[in-house]
């Protein structure tokens, strides 16, 4: 029970230490390692080795993925190939199905790139359909907002999907498969329909003010190369999971792997994007490499918190902890997934972050789960990602974002963010839990 006591404790310090101190995530987590290591008897030698093993093997094969994440969805964003796509979509489907037409534009735009840099690229056309259509800007907004989250915090190759994939061991492929199969249903439901009934019952008092994105580009990309682009990612992935059910073997079943690893595919897809976005587009080279250099900012705040959350999880390993944690599972016969779902979900609550709730979980559980068979560890992510949804409230930039760039209320966001970020995650995990049933 001391293990169990101290562990609630260095989780409360992450909590405290975001919330009340207003510590960067990063400082959160590391003070409660070096809380949890201490506390725990680990020797002072082992301590910094364990946590800097913890953030190596967190960060390894991240940082690139992460980086290249981040210049693809800056691409979009200065070409205007993601308004392009949302506006393929509204064409398309016309006034009446203006829902549908979002959720599809933000779930497609949202695989690439962050919540974040998916919200300034989808809500510029959001506010200007608003203001053509006269609509609710609520019926619009939140299904193109959902496409971004459930995407986000699902599907690979978003950080913290690839975090968790990395800290359980999971299959990259099997992931991507089943997170598609459960974000879709999930995001409908969040969507559209939870849109259509909101929207009659919240009117936001005030008009947002148009986001200042690049919406003057007198020459965006077409639309077929902006769809080939943000999908390519994903489909050389999908190329690299196939290729050896298509009878492909030596060198050529390697090369399909080798470019479907999410690094190179990323790479590749960047590359293309420089082309395609910035140089047919008029962006010198020197334009585009300014681009690049304005994307590391943000993607370090990120960095630190993964490689935190991986410190965490080896001090739980290396203090013996995750082995009562394990213990008392055992004894309590409760599923892995509905304990990631759970303790990802409380973190979330009390941090407000996704990426820590998910990657905090994961390392509570995965040391778990390695004393378990016949667990599903694919679906282990999913279950972990999906906790890491619920309840968004005030201590969430995403919160501020939505609020701010809606021209919403604190109580009308509660209203219709934090529930829809809500269905998303208990629709979500139900959804894994009936996956879980037949596989």
């Amino acid at each position: 029970m001391y293990h169990l006591f101290i562990t609630f404790l260095a989780i409360i310090i992450v909590i405290l230490g975001v919330s009340w101190f207003k510590w960067h995530a990063f400082i959160s987590l590391t003070v409660a390692s070096l809380f949890l290591a201490i506390f725990s008897g680990l020797s002072m030698d082992k301590i910094v080795s364990g946590i800097e093993t913890g953030v190596g093997g967190a960060l390894g094969h991240l940082v690139g993925i992460l980086a290249l994440g981040t210049i693809l969805g800056k691409m979009m964003a200065e070409s205007g190939a993601g308004v392009r796509i949302a506006d393929f979509f509204v064409q398309k489907f016309g006034i009446k199905f203006l829902p549908w037409a979002m959720l599809l534009a933000g779930f497609i735009i949202g695989i690439p790139v962050f919540f974040e840099v998916g919200i300034l690229i989808i809500l510029p056309l959001v506010i200007s359909i608003h203001k053509t259509s006269k609509q609710n800007i609520l019926l619009i907004a939140l299904p193109a907002i959902t496409g971004l989250s459930i995407v986000h915090g699902l599907v690979p190759p978003h950080p913290g999907a690839v975090a968790a994939i990395s800290i359980y061991n999971a299959n990259l492929g099997k992931v991507l498969l089943y997170s598609l199969i459960v974000a879709i249903p999930s995001a409908i439901i969040a969507g559209p329909v939870f849109a259509k009934w909101v929207h009659k019952r919240v009117t936001p008092e005030n008009e947002p003010e148009l986001i200042k994105v690049n919406m003057a580009a007198k020459n965006m990309p077409g639309t077929g190369i902006s769809f080939f682009i943000i999908l390519l990612p994903v489909i050389l992935i999908l190329l690299s999971v196939f290729s050896p059910y298509m009878g492909l073997t030596g060198g050529i079943n390697k090369f399909f792997i080798f470019i479907g690893s999410p690094l190179i595919a990323l790479l590749i897809a960047c590359f293309a994007a420089f082309y395609f976005f910035g140089i047919r587009q008029g962006i010198d080279k020197n334009g585009i490499k300014k681009l690049v250099e304005d994307c590391f900012l943000p993607v370090g705040s990120i960095i630190a918190i993964i490689g935190a959350g991986g410190g965490f999880k080896q001090i739980l390993i290396d203090s013996g902890v995750a082995n009562t944690i394990a213990d008392m599972s055992h004894s309590l016969s409760l599923s892995p997934l509905v304990l990631a779902f759970f303790i990802a979900g409380l973190i979330r609550i009390a941090t407000g972050s996704a990426t820590v709730s998910l990657t905090t979980a994961a390392g509570i559980v995965a040391p778990i789960v390695q004393h378990m068979s016949g667990v599903n560890l694919e679906l282990l992510v999913i279950a972990t990602g999906a906790g890491s949804l619920m309840f968004s409230h005030v201590n969430d930039a995403g919160f501020w974002m939505v609020k701010e760039y809606l021209g919403l209320s604190v109580k009308e966001t509660f209203k219709t963010w934090t529930v829809l970020e809500t269905i998303l995650s208990f629709v979500a995990f139900g959804i894994t839990l009936i996956i879980n049933m037949f596989v």
